[in-house]
């Protein structure tokens, strides 16, 4: 029990960690902040109305405020347009603009009709500032066109001192000529870590979890909750992929449960949070498209290369059974998003070939660092995997490609890395305004690339272990629905295109590149190889069964391979000895009875039969078969039998076999026999049990003596019966005379 406790405390430390803490997201995110105390000025732009202009002379409102964090008061201060008169001409000058905030990389051009003079503002206070501007403004003295133009807010001291700088876009976009309307996916992750070790202890009716992170991420600006609000506010269009281990665990916390702690488990009451939850989750995608992940979202790749193959069958076939019964019934598996986006040709290989009776992956969803662009390059940096930034005039190529697996042709959907950050906390614009306009920004760049006249698909993908800010997405979301240059569209609906210029663009991409680092981060051999014993031991216990259902362990098995792990080995291994003790004490309960070395068992003569007898403690029947070999064949030998399979029912019934044995002639004493229970299939089960049988050395020469005893006792009763019979003759014939004298 000790050892149970300290592993299940290993456990519960290690998934106490966030789930998000080390995302880039959140880097950049405090980065941010740092430098913004650092500049002692911070400048908010707070609302660009409209978000894109329509007409050259369309008025764009551009306001914020200025907080003076310097410690002193603050006069003379000036807020100023900067913008350039061209539009960028690709997505590289864009991303350069945005990731570049020195000041020789401003726009040259100032306006002196978007400015605004603010009054001294006070130590710790703030003030407003606003400024109009128009497309024909910015593109003076020529005629504005369609694209994104570069402008930067800039705050001055005294006329010449730069104190503040805030870069964005202004995207314009006239009616005529219509700009082509890409179609855009979007795939959102409801993905989480494994919380649950066994589903059932032994001894309690209580799933037992190792933390409740669960619970706490329901409640208030949690994990869960942030995700049920971007779900209620989402156009039905978004695509969502969803773990059914989290729906299991959600629903396990529904009814009492237990806590693993450091003080020993603490029981749980039922978490109506958790079933409310679900409930709302149901509602919020009862018209969205579903995707149900193999459940646990098991680490493919490693699986792939370590051996472990019919996991990945299982974990799709158990992750789309169990989200059909907790979500609803329409839910696809023919789509994959591997861990981090990323795989090789074994990975997809073992996705494309699938399960018998599982429809087959056929696409899967990919970081574009996975199938980047020709000519793009990958670095490798610490532990990620990086891509440089967008080549200069290269066009966006369509989101989907074709791969080739050992099963056929498989489409990869690949997710666009910009579009994506721009959904994450700290994606790099700033602002939920910032990265809405940098989201406008890129979306009409693409639209405008050169030669383009048919639609393209683009497809965004965050991180799939995201802890999301619910305004930004939801602002996102409702932004990508009314752009005239988007139109929102299932996932399941992109397909490869059929015209010869979107082909071309579709043929920019490289094959499928998984470097060194992407394998080194994949769950290792050191890990996997125990689990992978605890999984055979685990369908040990469902084929010894008459009925052979699935394993009762199939989940925990899934969990353990989880690609959660990855960053957490010292939790998962103890994990894993919580899961194997559990799988030991369900085998434990078949056992053969009577295995006592101090008690022989008994063969009269040197040929008869021994009882062998089994023991059934599992609720279910089973079919075993029992394997006798003996030790000392030379001494005692087991002599063969049409059969030596028990079927034996449930709760504690016993079935015996009678095992016909001989010894050799003249040989009497101890020799030994060894039982192995096996499975119907012949697999062993269990461990091989020693058992002494003890021949007492009868032999033919005994049987002889025997029988002449037998003889010679024979012939005394003959005897005494014909000697009682002549002495009743004699007395009868001496009666008869005395009778015949008188």
């Amino acid at each position: 029990m000790i050892r149970k406790a300290t592993l299940l405390a290993v456990v519960s430390a290690a998934l106490l960690a966030p789930v998000g803490a080390a995302t880039p997201g959140t880097a950049a995110a405090k980065t941010t902040v740092a430098q913004a105390g650092r500049q002692g000025l911070v400048l908010t732009v707070t609302s660009v109305t409209p978000e894109w202009a329509k007409g050259a002379a369309d008025v764009i409102k551009v306001s914020g405020t200025l907080r003076n964090d310097t410690g002193s008061d603050l006069a003379g201060l000036l807020v100023r347009l900067r913008y350039q008169t061209q539009p960028l001409p690709d997505r590289a000058a864009l991303e350069t603009y945005q990731a570049d905030q020195t000041d020789q990389t401003l726009p040259g051009s100032v306006s002196p009709t978007s400015q605004v003079t603010v009054p001294p503002v006070a130590a710790g206070a703030s003030a407003p500032w606003e400024f109009t501007l128009t497309p024909a403004q910015l593109a003076s003295p020529g005629t504005p066109r369609f694209g994104v133009y570069p402008i930067a807010i800039e705050v001055q001291q005294a006329g010449w001192r730069r104190l503040a700088t805030q870069r964005t876009f202004v995207t314009y976009a006239p009616q005529q000529p219509k700009p082509v309307r890409n179609k855009l996916a979007v795939a959102l992750p409801l993905i989480d870590q494994p919380h649950r070790v066994v589903d059932q202890p032994r001894h309690s009716d209580d799933p037992t979890f190792a933390d409740d992170k669960l619970s706490a991420s329901l409640a208030g600006k949690g994990r869960l909750a942030d995700l049920l609000q971007i779900a209620k506010t989402a156009p039905p269009d978004v695509t969502w992929f969803v773990d059914a281990a989290l729906l299991d665990d959600l629903t396990a916390m529904s009814k009492p449960y237990t806590v693993a702690g450091k003080d020993g488990p603490a029981r749980k009451p039922a978490d109506g949070a958790a079933a409310q939850w679900l409930n709302d989750l149901r509602t919020a995608l009862a018209d969205s498209p579903v995707v149900a992940t193999p459940y646990a979202d098991p680490d493919v790749a490693a699986l792939a290369h370590q051996g472990f193959d019919t996991q990945v069958g299982r974990a799709i076939e158990l992750g789309g059974q169990r989200a059909t019964q907790l979500l609803r019934p329409e839910v696809s598996t023919s789509i994959n998003w591997p861990a981090s986006g990323l795989l090789d040709a074994d990975a997809l290989d073992l996705l494309a070939v699938g399960k018998p009776g599982v429809a087959p992956v056929r696409k899967v969803l990919l970081n574009s660092t996975n199938l980047p662009q020709q000519g793009q390059q990958t670095t490798q940096t610490g532990q990620t995997t990086q891509q440089t930034a967008f080549a200069p005039g290269a066009v966006t190529p369509d989101a989907t490609a074709t791969l080739y697996s050992v099963a056929g042709p498989v489409t990869a959907l690949v997710a666009d890395p910009a579009l994506s950050r721009l959904f994450e906390p700290g994606g790099g614009a700033g602002s939920t305004l910032l990265s809405r306009q940098r989201f406008i920004a890129e979306t009409a760049m693409i639209a405008a690339e050169p030669g383009q006249t048919t639609p393209r698909s683009i497809v965004v993908a965050p991180s799939r272990r995201w802890d999301p800010n619910p305004t930004l997405v939801s602002a996102l979301l409702k932004t990508a629905n009314e752009l005239p240059w988007l139109s929102l569209t299932r996932l399941d609906s992109v397909k490869a295109p059929k015209t010869t210029a979107v082909r071309t663009a579709q043929t920019q991409r490289a094959g499928l590149t998984y470097t060194d680092q992407d394998r080194k981060e994949e769950l290792g051999r050191k890990y996997l190889t125990p689990v992978k014993e605890i999984a055979q031991k685990a369908e040990l216990t469902s084929l010894i069964t008459t009925s052979k259902p699935p394993s009762a362990f199939d989940a925990a098995v899934l969990r353990l391979t989880s690609s959660a792990w990855r960053n957490q080995t010292r939790a998962g291994r103890a994990a894993a000895e919580l899961v194997r003790d559990a799988v030991n004490a369900r085998m434990d309960m078949i056992t053969i009875t009577g295995a006592d070395p101090d008690r022989p068992r008994t063969l009269a003569g040197s040929d008869g039969v021994v009882p062998i007898s089994v023991k059934n403690s599992l609720p279910a029947e089973i079919t075993v078969d029992v394997d006798v070999t003996s030790n000392t064949p030379k001494l005692l030998k087991i002599r063969p039998q049409a059969s030596r399979r028990l079927v034996i029912g449930g709760n504690g019934q016993s079935g015996t076999l009678q095992v016909p044995m001989q010894a050799a002639a003249g040989v009497s004493g101890d020799s030994a026999v060894t039982v192995q229970l096996r499975t119907s299939d012949g697999q062993p089960y269990g461990k091989p049990v020693k058992l002494i049988i003890r021949t007492t050395g009868y032999t033919g020469i005994a049987l002889v003596i025997v029988g002449a005893a037998l003889t010679v006792m024979l012939a005394a009763v003959v005897t005494r019966v014909l000697r009682r019979r002549s002495q009743r003759r004699l007395e009868r014939a001496a009666r008869s005379r005395e009778s015949e004298s008188v």
